[in-house]
């Protein structure tokens, strides 16, 4: 009988507050030295949308340096309705795989979602500037307390996903 079944569940306000960076973007970067490369300015293009019936917000980005492709990110957002903290489930091309995602949420127009792994603590800060663009930075941390810059960039778009879209 259909009334023996719960209701599915629906995204709530904090998952729609998600789609705020979903579009098509173009980010100009500083990248900082690290043990995997040299520093300097990047470019990069960010691709993102709301999928899975509003639950995640997908993104892809592709970094060039020098006219190369130098790193790319495959990121999946949403909001978990359980312990109300916004996760990260970051892949990326250097091939580490994150034993949990990162976690966090809003202060004001800010995003922060943080992860440990037996290498230290990422943190990702995600600044809303306006409707068109946001900064990003990734930091990294040994203890957790002090945050040395990895990678900074504004992003600014270039097409608003069309709902139902895959931008």
């Amino acid at each position: 009988m259909a009334e023996d079944h719960l209701a599915a569940p629906t995204p709530l306000e904090e998952h729609r507050k998600l789609a705020v960076f979903a579009g098509e973007w173009n980010g100009e970067e500083m990248v900082f030295p690290s043990r995997w490369t040299a520093g300097g300015p990047a470019t990069s293009h960010v691709t993102a949308r709301i999928e899975l019936n509003g639950f995640y917000l997908i993104q892809d980005a592709r970094q060039m340096r020098e006219g190369k492709e130098t790193f790319a990110t495959h990121g999946v957002f949403t909001y978990d309705r359980e312990d109300r903290h916004y996760k990260l489930f970051w892949h990326d091309s250097l091939g580490y795989y994150a034993p949990a995602p990162a976690s966090g949420g809003w202060t004001g127009n800010t995003l922060i979602l943080v992860r440990g792994s037996l290498r230290g603590n990422a943190r990702h800060v995600y600044e809303v500037i306006d409707d068109n663009t946001y900064s990003m930075k990734i930091q990294f941390s040994p203890d957790a307390e002090g945050w040395a810059d990895v990678l900074t960039g504004v992003y600014r778009r270039i097409h608003q996903q069309v709902p139902g879209s895959k931008v």
